[in-house]
């Protein structure tokens, strides 16, 4: 018996992002970036720059006889886009279309009914929050936008 369902739902958010063909040449990382982040563009799964924060985790029994527990959690993630020109409206849009990506991916759909269960992992996940960070430095403008994809579990 689990525990927690947080390593099998930032898993099953990393396949769901790795194979969503919109981001096709995009990498996703689990956690932090392990290697140069001088390409384009990249998507973070349980980071945040300049954050040493996991996922909080509250749980409580869902009814009398302690049998089951329901379980809450933010998943703070990163998307970002860089190319090293001077354009902040091109980064910004693009770390955007990026961020809509990830929304979609686990919206539900006729094709995909089962996605804010985040493949059953979860009871579901959904984008709660955004915040846009726009940086100018040496190599040119990074934009990057800071997300929570907020999940309730019953273990």
């Amino acid at each position: 018996m689990a525990t927690s369902t947080v390593p099998a739902a930032i898993d099953a958010l990393l396949v769901i992002l790795r194979t969503a063909p919109e981001l096709s040449g995009v990498r996703v990382f689990d956690g932090p970036p392990t290697d140069d982040m001088a390409g384009p563009d990249f998507v973070a799964v349980g980071w945040q720059p300049e954050g040493e924060e996991a996922p909080a985790i509250t749980q409580d029994f869902n009814a009398a006889g302690a049998r089951t527990r329901d379980e809450e959690f933010d998943l703070l993630c990163w998307a970002e886009s860089w190319t090293g020109d001077r354009s902040v409206s091109a980064r910004r849009v693009r770390a955007f279309e990026l961020l809509a990506v990830v929304e979609q991916a686990i919206r539900a759909s006729g094709a995909q009914p089962e996605a804010p269960t985040l493949g059953g992992v979860v009871l579901w996940s959904h984008l709660t929050g955004a915040t846009l960070r726009q940086m100018f430095t040496q190599d040119g403008t990074r934009v990057g936008i800071a997300f929570t994809v907020s999940c309730r579990a019953r273990i």
